[in-house]
This record gives C-alpha cells, sequence and structure tokens, in this order.
C-alpha cells in the first residue's frame, strides 16, 4: 500500500499545524504554507522522490514550540550540497554524517524562524529494511542522544507513522508478527545481559555512575521489547519508558547515592530485573 503526496490541505485539521502563537507577526507563513512552502523545495532536490512529515507533528503530540521533523527519501546518489544551495540557515551533514548506517545524516535548520529539522533516508535502504522485518530480522546501531542505540525497523515505523507530503511511500500494513517475536526476545535479552554484567562487576565494586548508567540503558532496552511485543512502532526513546510504562525506575536511580554502597547498588539492580519481565504478546488490535 503506497500513500499519496498531493498538495498540504490548508485547512485547520491539519496534522502537525495547530494555530498557535507560532504563526505571529514576523513570519512569512503560516503553519499550512509553511509545510507547503518546505516540501516543495524539498521536493524539487533531485534524486528526492518522497517527502514525509515525521516527530511529534505527525503523530499531533506536537507543542507550540516543536520543531519540524521532515524527511526526503532519494533513489540514487543524494548530494547534500543541493539542499545547502536553497540558502536555508543551518547546519547540512553529508551523507554518513550522523553515523552512517540507517539514520544517515541530515541537517538542522532555521525556516522562517521555526526549527527544521531533515533526515535523509535511502530509498533502496528503505525497501530493504522493510522486507527484513517482515521476516523478523533487524539489527541496532549506535546514535548519538540514544541510550539502547536504534533498531533498523525504525526506518519501517517511520512509513507507518508519518504523512507523506510529496511523492508515494510504501506503508506497512501492520506491525510484523516475526518482529513482534524476534524484536521482543532480542531486547528483552540486552536487558537482562546489561543488567547481569553490572551487578557481576559494578554494583560489588560500588561503581554509581556506571550501575545508575546500566539501569538507565536496560530500561531503555527493555522499554523496546515491550512495545515490540505489543505492535507498537517506536521512532524515538523520547517517551518510551513512559509508554511502555517503565518510568517507575525513576524511583529506582533516584534513590541511589555512593552511600549505597555494593549492598545498596546490587538491590537496585536485582528491582530493576524483577520489573523488566518481559510481557506476554498480545494480539494486534
Amino acid at each position: 500500500m503506497s500513500t499519496g503526496g498531493e498538495a498540504v490541505p490548508s485547512d485547520r485539521t491539519l496534522i502537525g499545524w495547530t494555530p498557535s502563537a507560532e504563526d505571529g507577526p514576523g513570519r512569512e507563513f503560516s503553519g499550512p504554507a509553511f509545510l507547503d512552502h518546505v516540501a516543495d523545495r524539498l521536493a524539487g532536490l533531485p534524486t528526492v522522490r518522497a517527502v514525509a512529515l515525521g516527530g511529534s507533528r505527525a503523530e499531533g503530540t506536537d507543542g507550540p514550540d516543536s520543531d519540524w521533523d521532515l524527511a526526503v527519501y532519494y533513489r540514487g546518489p543524494f548530494d547534500p550540497a543541493d539542499l545547502r544551495a536553497v540558502g536555508w540557515e543551518g547546519e547540512v551533514s553529508e551523507i554518513g554524517g550522523w553515523g552512517g548506517g540507517v539514520f544517515n545524516g541530515g541537517a538542522w535548520l532555521t525556516v522562517d524562524d521555526r526549527r527544521v529539522d531533515v533526515h535523509y533516508r535511502d530509498l533502496d535502504v528503505v525497501e530493504r529494511e522493510l522486507a527484513e522485518a517482515e521476516e523478523g530480522r533487524f539489527h541496532v546501531e549506535p546514535l548519538l542522544f540514544h541510550l539502547a542505540g536504534i533498531p533498523s525497523y525504525l526506518l519501517v515505523a517511520e512509513l507507518a507513522i508519518n504523512q507523506v507530503l510529496r511523492g508515494d511511500l510504501p506503508r506497512p500494513a501492520a506491525y510484523p508478527e516475526k518482529l513482534r517475536t524476534t524484536a521482543a526476545e532480542r531486547w528483552h535479552g540486552t536487558a537482562h545481559a546489561t543488567l547481569a554484567y553490572a551487578k557481576a562487576n559494578h554494583a560489588p565494586k560500588g561503581r554509581l555512575t556506571e550501575v545508575a548508567g546500566a539501569i538507565a540503558t536496560a530500561a531503555t532496552q527493555a522499554a523496546h521489547g515491550v512495545l515490540a511485543a505489543r505492535g507498537e512502532w517506536v521512532t524515538n526513546e523520547k517517551r518510551l519508558l513512559e509508554r511502555a510504562g517503565l518510568r517507575v525506575v525513576d524511583d529506582i536511580v533516584g534513590m541511589l547515592t555512593t552511600a549505597s554502597g555494593p549492598s545498596g547498588m546490587t538491590q537496585a539492580v536485582l528491582a530493576v530485573e524483577s520489573l523488566l519481565e518481559p510481557e506476554t504478546p498480545r494480539p494486534v488490535q
């Protein structure tokens, strides 16, 4: 199934725009016209085949200060110099500038006094990861600002959630059943291993920072597992613990101090282990 990318409607029901002070004086475009303008410019770049709106504005959870997350889907070689040539203020990375892998670069821009993040998406890679996800296969890559890294099926999650503005993109019909099983098992396995290592190596030595870091990482890994078992897509870690019902881990981390000592730190790890028992997968509604 693919979603067309006709012009963005200029009414107030548009996903990604709520009437607010962000459309005040000093800005050339209102929300819908702004999105139209940016989408048109991005869609006109060489080799770009589609443009999509992502993040909180695609999900309808945005606030007045939310930035605008847009993805450009290209086929063949994409040259970031073409994006720089548009003339928007900001930083434009090279391909692979954000670490390579599936999250292979982008730009942090200011357009009409609004923050705009542009992500590069290689359609060949996107289609490959869509096929891999259907078979329950994925890998995890490190990415700045992410405790657990990102699963390669993030690209598929974006296809499921994002709003296509221009062009056409494939859209998964549902969360793949095979992926629900393999992702839940792998994420819970890595969470268990992370805590086991902390319990064996850091807690006995009273290493507070290492223990707290391991707990935070394991909680994030387990949250991925919880949502995979439920068949719920994830595109970042921002609300991951809340969605998985694991915000209570804050209470355990908050009680840790250097005075906790090896015994207290070990008890904290054990408490988190008991919280992170995997859920039984439930049918997708």
